[in-house]
């Protein structure tokens, strides 16, 4: 049976005293824990601030409501990833629990989840979704009746038996206080959609019954400010991924490139249907209620903010609310900004040859992302051969896959967009960018679904000629031959997903999805030249001045 990697302060203290020096104080006991290699430098520091003037003073008082929501959210993914916070929080200090801070928990998120911190061992694959000891046959055994529900634990009674607690009644006492300050908030809105869409989002926290709230958030068209918040992404759920982690982003609208953005939804259907791919594999018709804005993102809390940071976001997650009316996809304009200042141009200046860095471009990177996100409502949800979703027939392998065809169909819709005279630029900007964009991503190594999407995009294009390694160390991409790779990766994983392929997936994944010895001096490269691989937030209401 495993031990627990939930510790007690006590217990913390005594493992992590047998290799170092203990201190005792009146009020407690602070631990100089022996550190294995860990990386602070990793993190470039950025300030999350935007221009607040235009703003009623309801409208800001609404932001200080969001934020206190999203503090709550923020200390239940502490439970959710590693357990109680102080535990740890009490038994570390100085850039070690810095550290710890960024990571949520001792397990390093950029280094493929290493424990920093003497005393621990491997992060459970569930993290705290699950009994650690528990494992895949046990559970599968259980037949839980939601047992794969995203909004329940599982858990072990005094028997052994496996059983599941919904999370509204997990975390009770939390959930309604942050319920209550979303109910306060909707009462100063003074836009409707915005209104409508708190009161129901307070509600959808006491009973993990979220489509009301989606729908009204898709409605929400008008509004100056926006919060993401709640149980949204499945990626800390490592065993299975059907768990989701609380997160929140509180944001403001930039309005001006909000316009400009708002004219691609209209493209999706036809560009659904040019994929390339078999027709069976494309039957579905994306929502067309989607839409594109840009905001400057003021708050991370929770699952966001853990580790790498997100700069872009499609949602809802939830299939029907995707199917009946799209997703919103919100560009994250100041955080995508500081990744491109301070990694992806110092990164291109290491990794790509001289006569192609020209082509590195905001304005890409910008696009690239985004339609990354626009690329999430293409494809195919359900399998065509009986098996179901494809996020149930592909189990744990889904995340990685999901990111996967994000990350090549929004290049493709880069390309087809580009050949309409839709976008500015060249193929060969948005190319070299993205080819940029993947020695930035993999850093955060191949364990995470969107590193391991990443190495099998990398690792695919390599076998294709889409890009050589000079001798001089450097990449130069080949524009047509890149084309032709983005096409054939595109067919395979819309293939796989389609036929609910777990196993082909696994191999996919096996084969393709891992960082190559050549590859790894390359990053070794980087990190000798002192490039960050992500950034750390400096944030809250004394920044924006509330």
């Amino acid at each position: 049976m495993k031990k627990s990697f939930v510790l007690s302060a006590i217990a913390l203290t005594s493992i992590l005293a047998s290799c170092s020096t203990q201190k005792t104080t009146q009020n407690s006991t602070e631990v100089e824990t022996k550190v294995n290699e860990f990386k602070p430098q990793y993190y470039s520091e950025y300030t999350l601030k935007t221009d607040l003037s235009h703003l009623s003073e309801n409208e800001k008082n609404i932001i200080r409501l969001m934020i206190k929501s999203a503090d709550i959210m923020d200390d239940i993914f502490w439970q959710q990833a590693y357990g109680a916070k102080i535990d740890i929080t009490d038994a570390t200090k100085g850039e070690v629990l810095d550290y710890v801070k960024i990571n949520y928990g001792p397990w390093d998120r950029l280094d493929n989840e290493k424990p920093f911190v003497d005393g621990f061992g491997p992060k459970p694959a569930g993290a705290m979704f699950y009994p650690v000891d528990m494992t895949k046959e046990e559970f599968e055994a259980a037949n839980l009746p939601e047992g794969k529900s995203n909004y329940t634990l599982v858990k072990r009674n005094r028997d052994g038996k496996l059983y599941t607690v919904p999370y509204h009644v997990n975390y009770k006492n939390q959930l309604q206080n942050a319920a209550g300050y979303l109910a306060k908030a909707s009462e100063l809105a003074e836009d409707p959609g915005l209104k409508k869409y708190l009161q129901l989002r307070a509600a959808a926290l006491l009973n993990d019954d979220f489509y009301a709230s989606d729908l009204a958030w898709m409605d929400m068209k008008n509004s100056n400010l926006d919060l993401v918040i709640g149980p949204i992404e499945t990626y800390e759920d490592q065993l299975f991924g059907y768990k989701a982690s609380y997160s929140s982003y509180v944001l403001v609208k930039d309005v001006e490139w909000s316009k400009k953005l708002a004219r691609f939804v209209q493209y999706l259907p036809e560009l659904q249907q040019n994929l390339p791919v078999n027709a069976k594999y494309k039957a579905e018709k994306p929502g067309t209620d989607s839409d594109l804005n840009a905001y400057d993102v003021i708050y991370y809390a929770g699952d966001c903010n853990a580790g790498g940071k997100t700069i872009a976001i499609n949602l809802p997650n939830d299939e029907q609310v995707q199917l009946e009316k799209g997703t919103r996809r919100l560009q994250l304009k100041n955080a995508m900004q500081a990744k491109f200042d301070q990694i992806l141009v110092p990164i291109s200046n290491v990794m790509i040859d001289e006569s192609q860095q020209k082509n590195i471009k905001f304005d890409a990177f910008f696009s690239n992302v985004m339609f990354h996100e626009v690329a999430h409502g293409l494809g195919i949800k359900n399998t065509i051969n009986g098996k179901g979703s494809v996020r149930e027939a592909l189990k744990e392998t889904q995340s990685g896959l999901e990111e996967g065809k994000a990350d090549i169909l929004g290049l493709y819709m880069v390309n087809q967009l580009l050949k309409k005279g839709e976008l500015e630029g060249s193929q060969e900007d948005y190319f070299v960018t993205f080819l940029a964009g993947i020695f930035r991503s993999v850093r955060f190594g191949a364990s995470s679904a969107h590193g391991q999407a990443n190495m099998v995009c990398f690792n695919y294009f390599a076998e294709k000629g889409a890009f050589e390694k000079l001798p001089n160390g450097r990449y130069k991409v080949n524009v047509a031959k890149m084309e032709q790779a983005m096409n054939g990766l595109s067919e395979l994983i819309l293939t796989l997903q389609g036929n609910g392929d777990y196993e082909g997936v696994k191999t996919l994944m096996v084969t393709k999805g891992k960082i190559g010895s050549d590859l790894q001096k390359d990053l070794d490269k980087i990190n000798a030249s002192n490039v960050p691989v992500d950034i750390k937030f400096k944030q809250g209401l004394d920044i924006l001045g509330l």
